[in-house]
Order: C-alpha cells, then sequence, then structure tokens
C-alpha cells in the first residue's frame, strides 16, 4: 500500500498528460525477470537510485534460464555468471531496466528461502497520515474503519486464490499481496496473477523490480511470527514457488507512478505470469491451489456495489505480514484527478505489506469477482483505496493472457 504524503492535495494527480484507455496504453513486459520492491526507491537527484540492497540468503545459485531469454540478458548487458552470484543485488543507472519490454526474471532457485520470506518488509515510506477530501470529480467523505478481521486457516480451503509477492529493490526485500485470476486462455488451468503495478515497477522514478515470486496459501496454518522462527519451506510455501516469467502494467503506471501520494494510482495494477520454481508436476497454479478469480472490468459503479471485500498480508505495524486478513465494507468514491477514472475507497485497518492484494465483489449471479487491488492508504491505516477497472485494465490482462495462448 503506497501512503500518501502529508502536503498532498487532490490537485496533484497525475499531470495533463492522458493516454487513450486502449491496448497502446498498457505495457507489455516480456520474458525473464529482474526486480524490487512496491515502492520503496532511493530516488537521487535525476529520479534513479544507485544504492546497492542489501540481502539475506542468496539461493543455491542455480539460475534457470530459457535459452531464448539469454539473447535479451546479453542485450542488456547482463552477465549471467555474475547475475547468479549476486550481481542482482546491484541498482546502479545501467541495472535499474525500465522499459514496458525491459522485464527479465531469471529464476534462482532457493532465493526465497523462509528466512528471507519472514523478514520481508513492506513498501511504505512511513510518512505522516493525510486524509483526501478534495472538491475535485466525485469523492465521498472519508469512511469510518473497519477492524481487519483474520481470515480462518488453512487458507487453502478459506482463502485459495491469496498469496504473498515478494521481490527486491535496492532497499532490501519486499512484499505485497497478490490474487490467483483466471486465464481466458487457458481455461481452469490458469497461471495468472492480479496484484498493484507498484509491486512490479517503481514507476516513473525507476524500473522494474527483481526476484518476483508468488507464494500461494502463505504460511496455511496461520502460524505466529514466534512458531515460524525455524520452519521449513515447505511450512512457508506448502503450494510451492512461483516465479514471475511475465509482468504487464499500465504505461500510466510507467509513466506517472510515485511511491507516496495518488500519481497513477487509478491506473495501479499489474498482471503478473508465473512458472513454478520447481517444475510443479506439469500443474498449473490455478490447478495447484484449486481455484482463479475472474475479473470484471464493468463493475457498477460505486453506488451500486453493496461490498467488497479485500484480502492481504498487511505487514506495517501492529500487523507482520505473516497473517492472511480481510476487510468488508460498502465501497465509497474516491477522485484524485478528476481526469482519471475515480477509484474505489473502503474503510480498513490494514497497512503496509496488503498492497495488491485483491478486492472481490459477488454479484447479481452470487459468485465473487475481482474488481479492484489495494493501491493507497494512509500510513495510520484507517482506509484503502484502489483503481476501478476498466478498458486499460482489461487490456493489460488481455495482453498476458495472449503472450502464453499458444503454450
Amino acid at each position: 500500500m503506497r501512503s500518501i504524503r502529508p502536503s498532498f492535495t487532490v490537485r496533484r494527480g497525475r499531470g495533463s498528460r492522458r493516454t487513450s484507455p486502449t491496448l497502446a496504453a498498457v505495457a507489455l513486459v516480456s520474458a525473464l525477470a529482474l526486480t524490487a520492491t512496491a515502492c520503496n526507491g532511493d530516488d537521487k537527484a535525476d529520479g534513479r537510485p544507485t544504492a546497492t540492497a542489501t540481502a539475506a540468503g542468496s539461493g543455491d545459485g542455480k539460475i534457470q534460464i530459457p535459452d531464448d531469454l539469454k539473447e535479451r540478458l546479453k542485450e542488456h548487458g547482463i552477465d549471467i555468471d555474475k547475475w547468479k552470484n549476486g550481481a542482482w543485488k546491484n541498482w546502479n543507472r545501467e541495472d535499474w531496466l525500465r522499459e514496458a519490454n525491459d522485464f527479465i526474471n531469471p529464476i534462482i532457485k532457493g532465493l526465497w528461502n523462509p528466512d528471507r520470506m519472514r523478514d520481508a518488509d513492506d513498501p511504505d515510506k512511513g510518512v505522516d497520515d493525510n486524509d483526501i477530501s478534495g472538491d475535485q470529480g466525485v469523492t465521498d467523505p472519508t469512511p469510518q474503519p473497519v477492524k481487519a478481521q483474520a481470515v480462518a486457516p488453512p487458507y487453502h480451503t478459506s482463502a485459495a486464490t491469496s498469496g504473498k509477492l515478494f521481490f527486491d529493490s535496492p532497499e532490501g526485500t519486499m512484499v505485497c499481496s497478490a490474487t490467483v485470476v483466471q486465464d481466458p486462455a487457458h481455461p481452469g488451468k490458469s497461471n495468472m496473477l492480479w496484484t498493484a503495478g507498484h509491486c512490479v515497477h517503481a514507476g516513473k522514478s525507476g524500473g522494474w523490480y527483481r526476484n518476483i515470486a508468488f507464494v500461494p496459501s502463505y504460511n496455511n496454518a496461520g502460524k505466529s511470527a514466534a512458531q515460524l522462527e525455524g520452519a521449513s519451506r515447505a511450512e512457508v510455501a506448502p503450494y510451492g514457488v512461483w516465479w514471475a516469467d511475465a509482468a504487464q502494467t499500465s504505461q500510466q503506471w510507467i509513466d506517472q507512478g510515485g511511491s507516496t501520494g495518488g500519481n497513477g494510482a487509478s491506473y495501479d495494477f499489474a498482471v503478473i505470469h508465473v512458472t513454478p520454481e520447481q517444475g510443479g508436476g506439469g500443474k498449473s497454479l490455478e490447478e495447484t491451489v484449486g481455484g482463479a478469480l475472474p475479473v470484471n472490468f464493468d463493475a457498477p459503479a460505486v453506488p451500486k456495489v453493496k461490498s467488497i471485500t479485500a484480502s492481504g498480508y498487511p505487514a506495517a505495524a501492529p500487523y507482520d505480514g505473516q497473517l492472511l486478513y480481510q476487510c468488508q465494507d460498502k465501497p465509497g468514491r474516491l477522485s484524485i484527478n478528476e481526469s482519471d477514472p475515480t477509484m474505489y475507497r473502503i474503510g480498513c485497518t490494514m497497512t503496509g505489506g496488503s498492497s495488491g492484494g485483491g478486492w472481490v465483489e459477488t454479484g447479481a449471479d452470487g459468485k465473487p469477482a475481482l474488481v479492484s487491488n489495494t493501491s493507497i492508504g494512509p500510513v495510520s491505516s484507517g482506509w484503502l483505496a484502489g483503481p476501478r477497472l476498466g478498458d486499460v485494465a482489461k487490456g493489460v490482462y488481455d495482453s498476458v493472457s495472449k503472450k502464453f495462448a499458444g503454450r
């Protein structure tokens, strides 16, 4: 969840530049992945991080790179041997890949061990609280806080499509939340996730994050942090570790997104395609977890939505990122820039780390569908806001699906 700066006003939305909500307005990221974390870039004067991340654990060094992608790595000047030996921790200007088709994410087997997962930080900056109550567009009164409720374990039974998204940034290991969604090209066998754009790309001040991996039903038994000390990988990741082999976010997020404030928030979404670290026995992610949510790109306007349920693994105090939580509330409207789509907003006490978690609405047919994801909220918690999905989001989704349609 990206926090709002105290100085933020409604007028500080995206700039006057507007991108048409078509497929041309989205950014497709192919194959491998370098990855970092949600919104913690160490921005220098030129807007490009130069810090070197420190990381606990480096995996077993077994890097898996499909033959057709090795040439792309070479084109970026990346030495494969150096990469697997820790060069991925360097975040100088040359290594901070930014453009839509620059996403690369080689699998480093064993990198995400239990200690590294447990120690991953939330991507918040820790700025002061601030309410948005401007008069541009349509903004409803700030909702009353809704206390997040712990999801009953095992999560595989009660919330099978939810999980944690891990990645590396200039400031170290980071974490978001994500949701397994259906793939129209592979009915019943999806390998696609939905999350926030700021969980895969730093926005206008940076580029793609590295070592992006998804753990469905993380800590499935709902054990406490103390109980997880010394836990095996099978205990924290009982359904495996799934690495991103493609990621896509909106061009609006790449051009306008920021680590704090509301810039780009109306387009703060991303779709990821994953592959199992250990092969997966031929089963897809959807088959492995037992389900995937449809995505509704034509959800009803706020006044017609009775209730939305947001899920995530909040990691900032008073939470520790080890347990899955949910908030349920009737949404209100939040307008950051009247030229951008109005966002959904709900009362919720979840904090950073819940970013990217799915927002689900049950339609008139009684079936649940994903309609948004956690994007922004005040650091002291109390409410969350997420983009209302439309043509741009559908373009992102369809492009990832089509990329793997023949595979």
